[in-house]
């Protein structure tokens, strides 16, 4: 299996209430009924309020490197992926478990 973690980070100025947060939220949210390939999905706001914390963070699972390439190619995924795009920026790890 291997893990996919996403950790986001709202661009300066922009704010959980945005509109276009909101429809990023509900994309995402929406992932895991959606794409078949994924076999555990999770996303949610941080709660804690360090400095060095990003904003919401997405957890996940596939079985294996195919699997992994077909959900980030899938259009729902790219999608929601273009939302993002417009008010924030991520980091990514994908791990083997």
């Amino acid at each position: 299996m291997i893990r996919h973690l996403v950790l986001f980070k709202l661009n300066e100025g922009v704010e959980r209430d945005d509109p276009r947060v909101v429809e990023g939220v509900e994309a995402f949210r929406a992932l895991g009924g959606l794409i078949e390939e994924l076999r555990f999905w999770e996303c949610g706001w941080n709660l804690s309020d360090r400095p060095i914390a990003y904003d919401f963070a997405i957890n996940s699972a596939v079985d294996d490197a195919d699997a992994l390439k077909r959900y980030l190619e899938h259009p729902a995924h790219q999608a929601g992926v273009a939302l993002w795009r417009e008010f924030a920026t991520w980091v990514i790890a994908d791990y083997e478990f």
